[in-house]
């Protein structure tokens, strides 16, 4: 890497990296046998498995040691009376962190989007310590850009960090963090990024584990094909040391990253690993 400072901001960022995982039939053994205890897991929520699959993994991991985070997908809880259910059941397994993402669902009931389920875990005293909710670096495929700074703000009172979504573009990056921040926002943030998943897979798993239908996760994820099929390729560690000028500032407030496995779970603890072991010696 170029410059020290670069190479500190990467590795710290590394170290406190968190790793999204889809609950599949595979996906406990998978983590057991690579993810080291240190690591925190979040699972993700999605209409074709079911709210059931995501709090029955987070609760069987938890059970193994991992410090675990289930995404609440606020379109798949019916309202405040299944919130409570879900709040009780999670926290008297030791569970104290959700993300709050709306969810690509039909709404089940009374949440349209993540705004109305947040103010409902205000009203039932906060049961849990910290609350991701998601940033958009890129344009939502529905959402206007200022509107999705405007929820973030709408949403500060009732969350403690921001995740951001996926972009493969550094330069969206370090203006979407500078525009957050002149805005006022100022929770820490954990910088989405993909891991080291392959093209193929990551269609595969767009169209089988139910992430959404694949256009709509392509939508969603616009310009992820064309990057990963670029001269070159995609690689975490140039996009990471691209990233690194906007995000070692103190007031960027970046903690750490949130790593899209797409259940390539070995893979991306890998690279990790060879990534954190060739800056600490300067490589």
């Amino acid at each position: 890497m170029r410059n020290k400072r670069s190479r500190d901001t990467v590795v710290r960022l590394l170290e406190s990296a968190r790793y999204e995982v889809l609950p599949t039939s595979s996906t406990e053994d998978k983590v057991l046998e690579h993810v080291p205890l240190d690591r925190v897991v979040t699972v993700t929520a999605s209409p074709s498995k079911g709210l059931e699959a995501t709090l029955e993994l987070a609760e069987r991991l938890t059970g193994r040691g991992y410090a675990v985070v289930p995404h609440l997908a606020a379109r798949m809880v019916s309202g405040r009376t299944e919130l409570a259910e879900i709040c009780e059941r999670l926290t008297g397994q030791g569970i104290s962190r959700v993300f709050v993402p709306g969810g690509d669902a039909e709404p089940a009931g009374d949440y349209h989007d993540a705004v109305g389920l947040l103010e409902d875990l205000t009203a039932l005293g906060r049961p849990f310590a910290h609350v991701g909710i998601t940033g958009y670096p890129e344009s939502h495929p529905t959402i206007a850009d200022d509107l999705t700074i405007q929820a973030m703000w709408d949403k500060r009172r009732h969350a403690t960090h921001v995740v951001s979504n996926l972009t493969f573009d550094p330069g969206v990056i370090r203006g979407w963090v500078g525009r957050m921040r002149a805005r006022g926002i100022t929770m820490p943030l954990l910088l989405g990024i993909p891991g080291p998943v392959e093209r193929t897979k990551l269609l595969a798993m767009a169209t089988r584990i139910g992430v959404g239908e694949s256009t709509r996760f392509l939508a969603k994820h616009k310009g992820t094909f064309a990057r990963l099929a670029a001269p070159g390729g995609f690689t975490g560690e140039r996009f990471l040391e691209q990233c690194a000028p906007a995000l070692a500032p103190p007031e960027a407030l970046v903690e750490g990253l949130h790593v899209f496995t797409f259940n390539q779970i070995a893979e991306t603890e890998a690279w990790r690993q060879a990534l954190l072991d060739r800056l600490r010696v300067g490589v």
